[in-house]
């Protein structure tokens, strides 16, 4: 796998479709970007895919939709691999706003101007009325910007938890699409979540296991039947074991990338 693929777009809860793609991580695996279109009686975009497959992206999209009747983009955070679409996106749909944080607008503004009109401010505990549905910003225990929220949809009982909950998967996983993390071996699965936790979220090693637990408890009361990561195979019915495997996650070795040597010898094997 030499760059990112696009692998369509499949219904993974009622009115929820997965736009799915794949990326390599050099060294490390591969690593599955969703985004997730919420076919409500005003659509919504969760979050926007990569950069390097913007025209991939809005292909699939409009395989679901047309862009234009959009009203709503919700970014988790602003990390390139959720915003990749989101500047063409805003041109395809005008009445669209972006749906954030305050801290996540001042990051956005410094890369994407954007007049103050076209977002949408809300908080964790805090829900945007989207027509036939609440959709509640929630905190997340794991994370790796600071303006991260996830989105829990009452009506189809989904969880969209942005970063937490990923997985690098081996580079088998790469070229296909994987509809459901069931199909993916379990001890796949426990070691991708593993290297994910301590590459994305290395701080968690220092949190207390009081405090991390009471944020896991906090995101069981939400019982989703589908917990939607940006960064995993969507699963159904596995909150629980999901999060234990987090908690055994953040006490892994911290991740140390290669240096300037090893990169070099990596360029020289490749």
């Amino acid at each position: 796998m030499n760059g990112p693929i696009s692998h369509g777009a499949f219904t993974v809860a009622p009115n929820v479709s997965c736009v799915s793609s794949t990326t390599p991580v050099p060294g490390l695996g591969v690593l599955p970007v969703n985004a997730f279109l919420v076919e409500a009686s005003e659509p919504v975009l969760v979050d926007t895919g990569l950069p390097a497959l913007v025209d991939e992206t809005i292909s699939v999209l409009t395989t679901r939709i047309d862009p234009a009747d959009l009203r709503w983009i919700w970014l988790t955070h602003c990390d390139a691999d959720h915003v990749g679409a989101l500047e063409k996106l805003l041109t395809l749909a005008p009445n669209a706003r972006v749906v954030t944080n305050y801290l996540g607008m001042g990051k956005l503004s410094m890369r994407t101007p954007l007049p103050p009109e076209r977002f949408y401010l809300i908080n964790p505990g805090q829900c945007l009325d989207v027509g036939d549905r609440q959709l509640r910003a929630v905190a997340l225990p794991s994370y790796d910007a600071p303006e991260t929220m996830g989105v829990f949809d009452a009506t189809s009982r989904a969880l969209f938890s942005s970063d937490c909950f990923g997985a690098l998967l081996d580079d088998a996983y790469g070229a296909t699409s994987i509809e459901d993390v069931a199909s993916i071996d379990s001890s796949s699965v426990v070691e991708g979540l593993s290297k994910w936790t301590m590459v994305d979220a290395p701080w968690l090693a220092g949190v207390s296991d009081s405090t991390f637990r009471g944020s896991l408890v906090e995101l069981g009361r939400l019982s989703p039947e589908h917990v939607l990561s940006a960064h995993l195979p969507p699963a159904h019915g596995k909150l629980a074991w999901l999060s234990e495997q987090l908690d055994r996650a953040r006490r892994s070795d911290p991740f140390v990338g290669p240096d300037q040597s090893a990169l070099e010898a990596m360029l020289s094997a490749a």
